[in-house]
Protein backbone atom coordinates (compact mmCIF):
# COMPACT_ATOMS: atom_id res chain seq x y z
CA UNK A 1 0.00 0.00 0.00
CA UNK A 2 2.85 2.39 0.74
CA UNK A 3 4.35 1.60 -2.64
CA UNK A 4 1.06 2.20 -4.42
CA UNK A 5 0.67 5.56 -2.67
CA UNK A 6 4.14 6.51 -3.92
CA UNK A 7 3.21 5.38 -7.42
CA UNK A 8 0.02 7.43 -7.49
CA UNK A 9 1.77 10.51 -6.13
CA UNK A 10 4.32 10.27 -8.97
CA UNK A 11 1.54 11.16 -11.39
CA UNK A 12 1.74 14.72 -10.02
CA UNK A 13 5.17 16.30 -10.69
CA UNK A 14 4.71 18.57 -7.68
CA UNK A 15 4.47 15.51 -5.43
CA UNK A 16 7.63 13.76 -6.64
CA UNK A 17 9.54 14.20 -3.37
CA UNK A 18 6.58 12.95 -1.34
CA UNK A 19 6.29 10.03 -3.76
CA UNK A 20 9.94 9.13 -3.16
CA UNK A 21 9.35 9.32 0.60
CA UNK A 22 6.58 6.72 0.40
CA UNK A 23 8.67 4.49 -1.86
CA UNK A 24 11.58 4.74 0.59
CA UNK A 25 9.29 3.83 3.48
CA UNK A 26 7.90 0.85 1.57
CA UNK A 27 11.43 -0.33 0.79
CA UNK A 28 12.45 0.04 4.43
CA UNK A 29 9.45 -1.98 5.61
CA UNK A 30 9.97 -4.77 3.09
CA UNK A 31 13.67 -5.07 3.92
CA UNK A 32 13.48 -4.84 7.72
CA UNK A 33 10.15 -6.66 8.18
CA UNK A 34 9.38 -4.84 11.47
CA UNK A 35 6.68 -6.01 13.87
CA UNK A 36 4.21 -3.28 12.91
CA UNK A 37 1.62 -4.24 15.51
CA UNK A 38 4.15 -4.09 18.33
CA UNK A 39 5.54 -0.78 17.12
CA UNK A 40 2.03 0.63 16.78
CA UNK A 41 1.18 -0.33 20.37
CA UNK A 42 4.41 1.28 21.55
CA UNK A 43 3.73 4.40 19.46
CA UNK A 44 7.11 3.77 17.83
CA UNK A 45 6.39 3.44 14.10
CA UNK A 46 8.72 6.37 13.44
CA UNK A 47 11.59 4.18 14.64
CA UNK A 48 11.41 2.47 11.24
CA UNK A 49 13.97 3.99 8.89
CA UNK A 50 12.42 6.45 6.40
CA UNK A 51 9.10 6.56 8.28
CA UNK A 52 8.28 10.06 9.52
CA UNK A 53 5.25 11.22 11.46
CA UNK A 54 2.97 11.56 8.42
CA UNK A 55 3.73 8.12 7.02
CA UNK A 56 3.57 6.64 10.54
CA UNK A 57 -0.01 7.91 10.83
CA UNK A 58 -0.95 6.13 7.59
CA UNK A 59 0.86 2.99 8.75
CA UNK A 60 -1.08 3.10 12.01
CA UNK A 61 -4.34 3.11 10.10
CA UNK A 62 -3.17 0.15 8.02
CA UNK A 63 -2.26 -1.81 11.16
CA UNK A 64 -5.57 -1.04 12.83
CA UNK A 65 -7.95 -1.51 9.90
CA UNK A 66 -6.03 -3.05 6.99
CA UNK A 67 -7.11 -0.05 4.93
CA UNK A 68 -5.91 3.45 4.14
CA UNK A 69 -8.40 6.23 3.56
CA UNK A 70 -5.55 8.27 2.06
CA UNK A 71 -4.83 5.56 -0.51
CA UNK A 72 -8.51 5.20 -1.31
CA UNK A 73 -8.80 8.95 -1.86
CA UNK A 74 -5.74 8.96 -4.12
CA UNK A 75 -7.14 6.07 -6.14
CA UNK A 76 -10.38 7.95 -6.75
CA UNK A 77 -8.61 11.23 -7.55
CA UNK A 78 -6.37 9.47 -10.08
CA UNK A 79 -9.24 7.52 -11.61
CA UNK A 80 -7.72 4.21 -10.51
CA UNK A 81 -10.11 2.80 -7.89
CA UNK A 82 -9.80 -0.71 -6.52
CA UNK A 83 -11.41 -3.43 -8.65
CA UNK A 84 -13.50 -6.42 -7.67
CA UNK A 85 -11.55 -8.83 -9.87
CA UNK A 86 -8.06 -8.30 -8.48
CA UNK A 87 -6.05 -11.52 -8.27
CA UNK A 88 -4.39 -13.22 -5.31
CA UNK A 89 -0.63 -13.63 -5.50
CA UNK A 90 1.34 -15.52 -2.86
CA UNK A 91 4.88 -14.15 -2.87
CA UNK A 92 5.88 -17.01 -0.60
CA UNK A 93 5.78 -19.12 -3.78
CA UNK A 94 7.91 -16.73 -5.82
CA UNK A 95 10.80 -18.80 -7.20
CA UNK A 96 13.20 -16.22 -8.59
CA UNK A 97 13.87 -13.04 -10.52
CA UNK A 98 14.92 -13.21 -14.16
CA UNK A 99 16.10 -9.59 -14.58
CA UNK A 100 19.11 -8.31 -12.64
CA UNK A 101 22.35 -6.44 -13.23
CA UNK A 102 25.88 -6.75 -11.89
CA UNK A 103 29.07 -4.71 -12.08
CA UNK A 104 29.69 -6.32 -15.48
CA UNK A 105 27.51 -3.48 -16.78
CA UNK A 106 25.80 -0.78 -14.70
CA UNK A 107 25.09 -2.78 -11.55
CA UNK A 108 26.61 -1.74 -8.25
CA UNK A 109 27.46 -5.22 -6.94
CA UNK A 110 29.39 -8.27 -8.01
CA UNK A 111 27.70 -11.35 -9.37
CA UNK A 112 28.55 -13.15 -6.14
CA UNK A 113 26.91 -10.38 -4.12
CA UNK A 114 23.75 -10.58 -6.22
CA UNK A 115 23.64 -14.37 -6.04
CA UNK A 116 24.09 -14.37 -2.28
CA UNK A 117 21.36 -11.75 -1.94
CA UNK A 118 18.95 -13.83 -4.02
CA UNK A 119 19.80 -17.03 -2.15
CA UNK A 120 19.24 -15.26 1.19
CA UNK A 121 15.70 -14.46 0.02
CA UNK A 122 15.07 -18.13 -0.68
CA UNK A 123 15.15 -17.74 -4.46
CA UNK A 124 15.76 -20.87 -6.49
CA UNK A 125 17.19 -18.97 -9.47
CA UNK A 126 18.39 -15.56 -10.58
CA UNK A 127 18.68 -14.28 -14.12
CA UNK A 128 21.87 -12.25 -14.61
CA UNK A 129 20.90 -10.00 -17.49
CA UNK A 130 23.45 -7.25 -17.93
CA UNK A 131 23.12 -4.74 -20.75
CA UNK A 132 24.11 -5.11 -24.38
CA UNK A 133 26.71 -2.70 -25.85
CA UNK A 134 24.48 -0.09 -27.58
CA UNK A 135 24.28 2.40 -24.71
CA UNK A 136 27.95 3.10 -24.02
CA UNK A 137 27.50 4.55 -20.53
CA UNK A 138 26.24 1.23 -19.13
CA UNK A 139 29.35 -0.70 -20.24
CA UNK A 140 27.31 -3.35 -22.00
CA UNK A 141 28.48 -6.83 -22.97
CA UNK A 142 29.28 -8.10 -26.42
CA UNK A 143 30.07 -11.70 -27.32
CA UNK A 144 33.61 -11.73 -25.87
CA UNK A 145 32.61 -10.25 -22.52
CA UNK A 146 29.60 -12.58 -22.30
CA UNK A 147 32.01 -15.49 -22.67
CA UNK A 148 34.21 -14.07 -19.91
CA UNK A 149 31.13 -13.53 -17.75
CA UNK A 150 30.10 -17.15 -18.23
CA UNK A 151 33.45 -18.23 -16.81
CA UNK A 152 32.92 -16.10 -13.71
CA UNK A 153 29.38 -17.43 -13.44
CA UNK A 154 30.67 -20.98 -13.29
CA UNK A 155 32.82 -20.03 -10.31
CA UNK A 156 29.98 -18.24 -8.54
CA UNK A 157 27.60 -21.11 -9.27
CA UNK A 158 29.96 -23.52 -7.55
CA UNK A 159 29.47 -21.51 -4.34
CA UNK A 160 25.66 -21.54 -4.50
CA UNK A 161 23.99 -24.57 -2.94
CA UNK A 162 20.36 -23.64 -3.46
CA UNK A 163 20.42 -21.11 -6.30
CA UNK A 164 20.71 -21.61 -10.07
CA UNK A 165 22.20 -18.74 -12.03
CA UNK A 166 20.80 -18.12 -15.50
CA UNK A 167 23.02 -16.22 -17.90
CA UNK A 168 21.15 -13.73 -19.99
CA UNK A 169 21.21 -10.27 -21.48
CA UNK A 170 19.04 -7.19 -21.52
CA UNK A 171 19.40 -6.43 -25.19
CA UNK A 172 18.42 -3.08 -26.68
CA UNK A 173 15.65 -2.92 -29.26
CA UNK A 174 17.18 -0.74 -31.97
CA UNK A 175 15.24 1.90 -33.88
CA UNK A 176 14.29 -0.51 -36.66
CA UNK A 177 13.32 -3.36 -34.31
CA UNK A 178 16.57 -5.30 -34.76
CA UNK A 179 18.38 -6.36 -31.60
CA UNK A 180 21.72 -5.13 -30.33
CA UNK A 181 23.39 -8.55 -30.54
CA UNK A 182 23.36 -11.12 -33.37
CA UNK A 183 21.19 -14.22 -33.20
CA UNK A 184 24.13 -16.67 -32.86
CA UNK A 185 25.03 -14.94 -29.58
CA UNK A 186 21.47 -14.67 -28.26
CA UNK A 187 20.69 -18.33 -28.90
CA UNK A 188 23.43 -19.39 -26.46
CA UNK A 189 21.87 -17.56 -23.50
CA UNK A 190 19.38 -18.83 -20.94
CA UNK A 191 17.17 -15.74 -21.01
CA UNK A 192 16.95 -12.81 -23.44
CA UNK A 193 15.14 -9.67 -22.31
CA UNK A 194 14.56 -7.20 -25.15
CA UNK A 195 13.95 -3.66 -23.90
CA UNK A 196 13.26 -0.27 -25.46
CA UNK A 197 15.74 2.24 -24.02
CA UNK A 198 16.30 4.90 -26.68
CA UNK A 199 14.18 6.86 -29.17
CA UNK A 200 11.08 6.30 -27.04
CA UNK A 201 9.33 9.24 -28.68
CA UNK A 202 9.53 7.60 -32.09
CA UNK A 203 6.38 8.16 -34.15
CA UNK A 204 3.74 5.58 -33.01
CA UNK A 205 3.43 3.73 -36.32
CA UNK A 206 7.20 3.30 -36.57
CA UNK A 207 7.38 2.35 -32.89
CA UNK A 208 4.71 -0.28 -33.46
CA UNK A 209 6.67 -1.85 -36.32
CA UNK A 210 9.81 -1.70 -34.19
CA UNK A 211 8.17 -3.57 -31.31
CA UNK A 212 6.44 -6.08 -33.59
CA UNK A 213 9.79 -7.00 -35.13
CA UNK A 214 11.40 -7.38 -31.72
CA UNK A 215 8.76 -9.70 -30.25
CA UNK A 216 8.90 -11.79 -33.44
CA UNK A 217 12.59 -12.58 -32.94
CA UNK A 218 12.76 -16.30 -32.01
CA UNK A 219 15.41 -15.68 -29.33
CA UNK A 220 13.46 -13.08 -27.33
CA UNK A 221 11.93 -14.44 -24.14
CA UNK A 222 10.73 -11.29 -22.36
CA UNK A 223 10.02 -7.67 -23.25
CA UNK A 224 11.59 -5.62 -20.47
CA UNK A 225 9.72 -2.57 -19.08
CA UNK A 226 7.67 -2.48 -22.30
CA UNK A 227 6.98 1.27 -22.51
CA UNK A 228 10.22 2.59 -21.02
CA UNK A 229 8.29 5.12 -18.95
CA UNK A 230 9.34 6.71 -15.68
CA UNK A 231 6.19 8.00 -13.95
CA UNK A 232 6.45 11.64 -13.09
CA UNK A 233 9.61 12.23 -15.11
CA UNK A 234 9.48 10.50 -18.52
CA UNK A 235 6.57 9.57 -20.70
CA UNK A 236 6.82 6.12 -22.19
CA UNK A 237 6.68 5.01 -25.80
CA UNK A 238 3.38 5.14 -27.64
CA UNK A 239 2.48 2.33 -30.03
CA UNK A 240 -0.34 -0.05 -30.93
CA UNK A 241 -0.18 -1.90 -27.64
CA UNK A 242 -2.91 -4.38 -28.48
CA UNK A 243 -1.24 -5.43 -31.73
CA UNK A 244 2.17 -5.81 -30.08
CA UNK A 245 0.78 -7.67 -27.08
CA UNK A 246 -1.11 -10.09 -29.32
CA UNK A 247 2.04 -10.70 -31.37
CA UNK A 248 4.03 -11.28 -28.18
CA UNK A 249 1.45 -13.83 -27.03
CA UNK A 250 1.57 -15.54 -30.42
CA UNK A 251 5.35 -15.93 -30.13
CA UNK A 252 5.20 -16.94 -26.45
CA UNK A 253 7.12 -13.81 -25.41
CA UNK A 254 6.35 -12.71 -21.85
CA UNK A 255 5.85 -9.09 -20.86
CA UNK A 256 7.63 -7.73 -17.83
CA UNK A 257 6.13 -5.94 -14.88
CA UNK A 258 9.21 -4.04 -13.73
CA UNK A 259 8.84 -3.32 -10.00
CA UNK A 260 11.50 -0.62 -9.76
CA UNK A 261 9.56 2.29 -8.15
CA UNK A 262 10.97 4.62 -10.80
CA UNK A 263 9.48 2.47 -13.57
CA UNK A 264 6.40 0.45 -12.48
CA UNK A 265 6.11 -0.72 -16.09
CA UNK A 266 3.82 -2.30 -17.29
CA UNK A 267 1.20 -0.27 -15.44
CA UNK A 268 -1.78 -2.17 -14.02
CA UNK A 269 -3.95 -0.87 -16.87
CA UNK A 270 -1.51 -1.96 -19.57
CA UNK A 271 -0.91 -5.28 -17.84
CA UNK A 272 -4.66 -5.95 -17.83
CA UNK A 273 -4.77 -5.30 -21.58
CA UNK A 274 -1.82 -7.66 -22.09
CA UNK A 275 -3.60 -10.32 -20.05
CA UNK A 276 -6.67 -9.98 -22.26
CA UNK A 277 -4.37 -10.35 -25.29
CA UNK A 278 -3.16 -13.73 -23.99
CA UNK A 279 0.27 -12.76 -22.65
CA UNK A 280 2.30 -14.31 -19.88
CA UNK A 281 4.35 -12.12 -17.56
CA UNK A 282 7.46 -11.83 -15.47
CA UNK A 283 7.50 -9.90 -12.20
CA UNK A 284 11.02 -8.54 -11.78
CA UNK A 285 13.00 -6.11 -9.64
CA UNK A 286 15.44 -5.06 -12.38
CA UNK A 287 17.82 -4.94 -9.40
CA UNK A 288 21.22 -3.26 -9.68
CA UNK A 289 22.19 -4.14 -6.09
CA UNK A 290 21.12 -6.95 -3.72
CA UNK A 291 18.83 -4.76 -1.61
CA UNK A 292 16.88 -3.80 -4.73
CA UNK A 293 15.61 -7.36 -5.06
CA UNK A 294 13.08 -6.11 -2.49
CA UNK A 295 11.39 -4.15 -5.26
CA UNK A 296 9.37 -7.25 -6.19
CA UNK A 297 7.07 -7.20 -3.12
CA UNK A 298 6.81 -3.42 -3.56
CA UNK A 299 5.47 -3.86 -7.10
CA UNK A 300 3.45 -7.06 -6.89
CA UNK A 301 0.30 -5.01 -6.29
CA UNK A 302 0.37 -4.07 -9.99
CA UNK A 303 -0.10 -7.69 -11.04
CA UNK A 304 -2.88 -8.09 -8.47
CA UNK A 305 -4.61 -4.93 -9.67
CA UNK A 306 -4.37 -6.17 -13.26
CA UNK A 307 -6.10 -9.40 -12.27
CA UNK A 308 -3.22 -11.57 -13.47
CA UNK A 309 -3.49 -15.15 -12.18
CA UNK A 310 -0.37 -16.43 -10.49
CA UNK A 311 -0.02 -19.22 -13.04
CA UNK A 312 0.47 -16.64 -15.80
CA UNK A 313 3.59 -15.23 -14.10
CA UNK A 314 6.74 -17.16 -15.02
CA UNK A 315 8.57 -16.37 -11.78
CA UNK A 316 6.33 -18.83 -9.95
CA UNK A 317 7.62 -21.73 -12.05
CA UNK A 318 10.44 -23.89 -10.75
CA UNK A 319 13.74 -23.66 -12.60
CA UNK A 320 13.08 -26.63 -14.90
CA UNK A 321 9.62 -25.35 -15.82
CA UNK A 322 11.02 -21.87 -16.36
CA UNK A 323 13.83 -22.95 -18.68
CA UNK A 324 11.33 -25.05 -20.62
CA UNK A 325 8.96 -22.09 -20.91
CA UNK A 326 11.79 -19.88 -22.17
CA UNK A 327 12.81 -22.25 -24.98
Amino acid sequence: MLSEIGYLLRQDPEQRFRAKAFAAAAWSVVISRPDLEALQKANALTSIEAVGAGIAKILAGLVETGRSSYLERLRNEMGQPARDDESQIDLGQYQGDVHSHTDWSDGRATMLDMAQGAQALGYRYLGVTDHSPRIKVVNGLGAERLLAQSQEMAGVQSQMKELTLLQGIEVDILEDGALDLPDPVLELLDVVIASPHVKLRQEPAAMTERMLRAVSNPHVDVVGHPTGRRPGSREGASYDFEAVFKEAARHNVALEIDCDPARMDLSPEMARLALECGCNFTLDADAHAPAELAYVPMGAWMARRAGIPQDRILNFLDVDELTSALR
